[in-house]
């Protein structure tokens, strides 16, 4: 990631999307965090999304819409010691959505 877009990743778009998190599902191997599913928080995510393949490319990234105007979900699963990468690096989103 060249140094504007790792500075949009973590200064920008980081801190947008702690701020808009819903809410929070601890999963076996990782967490799926809810979002709004308006389409510029969804365009976010996916640009995030994009960015964080490239940091932590152990990550299983999924962005799952639900039917008819449904919840919005970010799934951050992988293997073993992604889940505990996920509660220290991820306090905040944690922390924020509860």
């Amino acid at each position: 990631m060249d140094p504007a877009a790792r500075k949009r990743h973590f200064d920008e778009l980081g801190p947008i999307l702690r701020r808009s998190i819903k809410g929070v599902q601890e999963l076996p191997d990782g967490y799926q965090f809810q979002f709004p599913s308006d389409p510029k928080t969804i365009l976010a995510i996916a640009e995030w999304a994009a960015g964080e393949r490239l940091c932590c490319p152990f990550f299983d990234i999924q962005l799952h819409l639900e039917a008819e105007g449904g919840l919005f979900w970010l799934r951050l699963t992988g293997r073993e010691g992604t889940k505990d990468f996920i509660k220290v690096d991820g306090a905040e989103w944690i922390k924020q959505a509860r």
